[in-house]
């Protein structure tokens, strides 16, 4: 009886432990493209060494965005606290934005910047961020506030700014 309820645990085990390992090698995420933000910046200051790292600050000084379901102005007076220790900087920009058609939505976008080796051993360099939208209920962009996103800066837009692209995590 005891070697017959091993059996069983041992292979009801075995078979949840294979249905996971399938069900993490299978799953992919989707993706969908939900805008570009052409972001214009002003001069960056350094607060200087702190206890935490090398404090830097870059002001937002207004820019552009565009996507399949909105348009609109980056609005000036945000600014993006970045924090650098070493090889890795830790960075969260916080702005608004307004819509072609003038609703106003507030952006909390949190990310890393890396300059190192890769598990392999080989140079790499990373800057992935994670941005989160505060849209009026009411509004045609309330789906902004229950969603997931990704963003993929890239460094050298307009007059010296960032192009971030953003995608919804489906």
């Amino acid at each position: 009886m005891k070697r017959t309820i091993f059996s069983m645990l041992l292979a009801l085990m075995v078979g949840v432990a294979a249905y996971g390992q399938g069900a993490a090698n299978e799953q992919v995420l989707a993706t969908e493209f939900v805008m570009q933000l052409k972001v214009s910046l002003g001069a960056a200051y350094s607060v200087g060494e702190t206890p935490k790292g090398r404090r830097t600050v870059i002001p937002i000084t207004g820019g552009t965005f565009e996507g399949p379901l909105l348009k609109g102005t980056i609005i000036n007076g945000g600014a993006d606290w970045q924090l650098a220790k070493g090889n890795r900087t830790e960075l969260e920009a916080i702005y608004s934005i307004k819509t072609d058609d003038g609703v106003y939505i507030h952006i909390r976008n949190r990310g890393i910047i890396y300059s190192g080796q890769d598990a392999n051993g080989q140079q790499s360099f990373y800057f992935k961020a994670a941005p989160t939208f505060e849209a009026p209920e009411d509004s045609k962009y309330a789906w902004l506030n229950n969603a997931l996103f990704i963003c993929s800066p890239e460094w050298g837009g307009e007059g010296g700014g960032i192009t971030l692209n953003v995608w919804k995590i489906k």
